[in-house]
């Protein structure tokens, strides 16, 4: 089993900047996605960014390329979401995923999940 502890959401005005980080413990994961979610009230599960763990690739949806940036620390097993030029429409609960590939997928059906943590970014 993989757990996943996600940190760093808070509220924050447009235009600013945010960091969230997610700790993973339990196995190794060399041949793991780890993947961003986001779910805001009243709309579907969505994807925002995903990487591998083992070769650092990296895949954003539109809506973020360009302002987010997915990093991972192998060493520390953690991985983040750096988020600048924050929009309103940003606003949801953010989730931390990990999946038993290596082949980054959108679909929010990833094999572990964190708590969620609430970004909100006001206008």
């Amino acid at each position: 089993q993989v757990q996943l502890v996600e940190s760093g959401g808070g509220l924050v005005q447009a235009g600013g900047s945010l960091r969230l980080s997610c700790a993973a413990s339990g196995r190794t994961f060399s041949s793991y996605t780890m993947g961003w979610f986001r779910q805001a009230p009243g709309k579907e599960r969505e994807f925002v960014a995903g990487i591998s763990w083992r070769s650092g690739s990296t895949y954003y949806a539109d809506s973020v390329k360009g302002r987010f940036t997915i990093s991972r620390d192998n060493p520390k097993n953690t991985f983040y979401l750096q988020m600048n030029s924050l929009k309103p429409e940003d606003t949801a609960v953010y989730y931390c995923a990990a999946d038993k590939t290596p082949i980054i997928a959108t679909r929010p059906d990833y094999d572990y999940w964190g708590q969620g943590t609430q970004v909100t970014v006001s206008s």
